[in-house]
């Protein structure tokens, strides 16, 4: 495939070694100093584009890749606002777009796993449930849109709580995320629910930035001749 890399952060770099390792060329690169290349993509020249960027440029990468008719796998956070906008004009372009907080099978198994668990502590009302998530002091945004995703895993299935605050919570029906931002850390993330007699917790921590290179370039690869608005969910069969 002939891929387009939108973002040359350590990211977009960790994606090019994948995909030329699985034989893939890399149309071009696309970065801050270079973003008005982007224009320059179109189906004669790119098969798809991987989007790693930042929540400010990643809604008119986005909109640039589906107007040009370019398929586009995108692993950005902190945009969602616009997302469903960008849903809208894939459709409406008959094009195709990937959304995913985070491209890790670890991490899509242990958003399975945080929801079973949800459901199963909703009716003990004694255990106060509260997340906790770690990253490196370059990311953007917070919380991160994994901890986003695992926090919503959680909303529809503990029925006292409403909606997600970072800390900390004004009130109970608040779900508390407590982000922390570390020199070198790849990413951890963390269920906590506490009582007074004891603690249940579930933990994801990433070792390797790879691990979610490969998820993004192993998702490119499966999207070759589908349409529409697609997950993580639709990648891995249920």
């Amino acid at each position: 495939m002939r891929i387009a890399l939108i973002g040359y952060g350590k990211m977009g770099k960790t994606i090019e070694q994948i995909a030329l390792q699985r034989q893939h060329t890399i149309s071009c690169r696309i970065d801050w100093d270079n973003a008005d290349d982007l224009d320059w993509l179109s189906p004669q020249n790119t098969d798809i584009a991987i989007e790693f960027t930042t929540p400010e440029s990643a809604p008119r990468n986005l909109r640039v890749c589906l107007e040009s008719g370019v398929p586009v796998v995108c692993g950005s956070t902190g945009w969602l606002d616009a997302k469903s906008e960008i849903e809208q004009l894939c459709q409406r372009k008959n094009g195709t777009f990937f959304y995913a907080s985070n491209f890790s099978i670890g991490v899509n198994l242990f958003f399975r796993l945080n929801e079973h668990l949800a459901k199963i502590m909703n009716p003990y009302a004694q255990y106060a449930v509260r997340l906790e998530e770690i990253h490196h002091t370059q990311k953007k945004d917070a919380p991160s849109g994994t901890a986003i995703t695992i926090a919503e895993g959680i909303l529809g299935n503990i029925e006292k709580k409403k909606q997600w605050a970072l800390a900390p919570a004004q009130n109970d029906t608040e779900l508390e995320i407590k982000a922390l931002r570390e020199n070198e850390v790849v990413g951890t993330h963390t269920v906590l629910y506490e009582s007074e007699w004891d603690t249940i917790e579930i933990k994801h921590t990433a070792h390797k930035r790879e691990s979610f290179a490969l998820g993004a370039v192993l998702v490119a690869e499966w999207l070759e001749g589908k349409k529409g608005v697609l997950n993580m969910t639709d990648f891995l069969g249920n």
